[in-house]
């Protein structure tokens, strides 16, 4: 998903990346079923001398970066649990960037959905087992 036409209150830009990242984010999320459990999404900014002042703010989400591709960074996003930076996280790092005034644009390459996390559930009672069953029914 690409970051080009403002969605609801956030402010627009100007030139070929008119968007804003928080917002584009927030719109790519808004599209998903609440059954995701994560995302994987490419960024790239739109000037690449502000690489190294964009990655300084990325460093809080865990951004992994590309070397020698198109793309500059790639997101790892998980919904409720894992191995991953959480949504309000990775939404927060997007506005900073935003509020810097580095443009760019985003694209969502993968989600996944129905996983589910291994917990021992010996010797906890039967509404926390009922609970698990509940939140993470396939």
């Amino acid at each position: 998903m690409s970051a080009q036409q403002p969605i609801g209150d956030e402010p627009a830009a100007q030139g070929a990346f008119a968007h804003t990242l928080a917002g584009a984010f927030q719109s790519i999320l808004d599209s998903l079923s609440d059954d995701w459990s994560d995302l994987e999404l490419d960024l790239r900014i739109a000037d690449e001398s502000r690489y190294i002042e964009a990655a300084v703010y990325l460093v809080t989400c865990n951004a992994q970066p590309y070397s020698h591709y198109d793309w500059h960074w790639r997101l790892l996003v998980a919904h409720k649990f894992g191995h991953a930076a959480s949504a309000p996280t990775v939404r927060g790092t997007l506005r900073l960037l935003d509020e810097a005034g580095i443009e760019g644009e985003l694209a969502l390459r993968e989600q996944r959905t129905g996983r589910a996390p291994v917990t021992q559930m010996w010797g906890r009672p039967e509404s926390v087992r009922e609970q698990q069953r509940r939140l993470f029914a396939q």
